[in-house]
């Protein structure tokens, strides 16, 4: 018996350490698989960059552009007056400013997108205006701002607030009208108020159609102010780019796009993440 018993433990020990093998090689062969394409496109977006570069001498390698980023990201927050700061104080002011925007757009828009989706007379009276504004480009927004507010700065927080509002009051307002009537006939039949209603059925069901609109906002907002600040001027990765531009550091400017990329991703992550504690398949 107690042959038996070490030969069934030992069989044990035997199979323990090559199930863990098994466990490894599974998770390699899967991180494989997951990392090969992202990292094939990269090296093909690298190569393919190398060759036009080589085509034309005016755009900067790779490795040209590789060295500059690393001395310019050596120091990103110098600061050698107004106008000559580095590129992470470019890009806090641009993050201020869309946060400013996206912050009142998400006040004003949210609420009125549960209006809008609640009520079918402010529905219907809401439609029209919204399809004409809507599709209006950031940049024809920015004159009437600078009007208003004779100020730069608050004229690129104004083009940030009217083109992200857009998407919060759509998606909030088609969360709404996508309750179940059936949920809305139960609050009816058990008295509740309005505002039970608003904080006991409406907003649990719309929160995931919120959260894409906010997704969808922040987006926008961040396209704005480049756009924005390359025409108004100051402090900002928009006006940093161009201002690069007008000194021909060319190198700089394809780290501007890639900066530019980077916070947009890291911005839409962040939002993801904070959605998907919320709804895993609505977002």
């Amino acid at each position: 018996m107690n042959t038996l018993v070490k030969t069934l433990s030992g069989v044990q020990s035997d199979a323990a350490p090559e199930h863990r093998r098994f466990a490894v090689r599974d998770w390699f062969v899967a991180a494989v698989v997951r990392g090969f394409p992202p990292v094939l496109g990269l090296v093909l977006f690298v190569l393919a960059w190398q060759g036009i570069a080589t085509a034309i001498p005016a755009l900067p390698t790779p490795a040209v552009t590789w060295k500059a980023a690393v001395a310019l990201f050596a120091d990103p927050f110098y600061r050698n007056g107004p106008n000559d700061q580095g590129v992470g104080w470019n890009v806090l002011a641009s993050l201020a400013r869309v946060g400013a925007g996206f912050g009142m757009a998400a006040v004003i828009g949210i609420p009125a997108g549960f209006l809008i989706g609640r009520f079918a007379f402010l529905n219907a009276m809401a439609s029209p205006i919204i399809s004409l504004l809507r599709p209006v480009s950031p940049l024809a927004w920015l004159p009437i701002g600078l009007l208003l507010f004779k100020s730069a700065n608050p004229a690129a927080i104004w083009a940030i607030f009217i083109c992200s509002i857009w998407p919060m009051v759509i998606n909030t307002a088609v969360g709404v009208t996508r309750v179940p009537q059936d949920y809305l006939n139960v609050a009816r039949v058990l008295n509740l108020s309005e505002w039970k209603v608003f904080t006991r059925v409406l907003f649990p069901a719309v929160l995931p159609y919120m959260l894409t609109g906010v997704r969808l906002s922040i987006g926008t907002a961040w396209l704005v102010i480049v756009a924005a600040e390359m025409l108004t001027g100051g402090v900002g990765i928009g006006f940093w780019l161009w201002d690069e531009w007008n000194n021909l550091k060319v190198e700089h400017i394809v780290i501007a796009i890639f900066v530019i990329g980077v916070v947009g991703l890291l911005l839409e992550h962040a939002l993801l993440a904070i959605a998907r504690r919320f709804s895993y398949d609505a977002v």
